[in-house]
């Protein structure tokens, strides 16, 4: 039985630098959240008050609930914004180092550029050059491997669409709304 003091340490040789400067506090991500949730809460609460939150002879108007929910979330957002402001926890507190934000862009720019481009290019198309770019720039595999591998999942995905399509069309009709068709 391992005891208590024991630590597994794994090295991961891609892992951001631990001397990579910081790029913002943990207060101030405190902050921004606190401000964005208590502008949600606002427009909630606006809009729910615009539905109508009194109470009707048949019981709650559509907005009631969801205005008293808004309400909450106001005061749970105050509460944050004044701890972060009063208190003054996680000015020194690293939330984001600059290593750590190159390796998020690196998944969140090529995922946004991905549904930008199904819009115009489709999603198998779109899904390909995001595949692809994933294994060459990430994974660091070589270019025709990455190239080589799509088509051939591209063809598995078409061949088990086949299988269902034929499936269905074999199955006897379940339901009169087949027959009516």
């Amino acid at each position: 039985m391992a005891t208590p003091e024991t630590e597994i340490v794994v090295e991961d040789p891609t892992a951001p630098a631990g001397d990579s400067p910081s790029v913002v506090s943990t207060r101030t991500v405190d902050i921004v959240v606190s401000l964005l949730l208590l502008a949600l809460a606002a427009l909630l609460c606006f809009d729910n008050w615009r539905t109508g939150i009194a109470w009707a002879p048949d019981g709650p108007q559509a907005g009631y609930f969801p205005f008293y929910l808004g309400l909450i979330l106001a005061a749970a957002s105050l509460y944050g914004l004044i701890t972060a402001l009063v208190t003054g926890a996680g000015a020194t507190q690293t939330f984001l180092t600059r290593d750590q934000l190159l390796r998020v862009m690196q998944v969140f720019i090529p995922t946004l550029l991905f549904c930008l481009l199904t819009q115009w290019l489709g999603l198998y198309v779109a899904s390909f050059f995001l595949i692809a770019g994933f294994m060459r720039i990430i994974g660091r595999i070589a270019l025709w491997k990455s190239m080589l591998s799509i088509p051939v999942r591209n063809h598995h995905v078409r061949h088990l669409r086949h299988c269902v399509r034929r499936h269905h069309a074999e199955r006897p009709a379940r339901s009169g709304f087949r027959l009516l068709g």
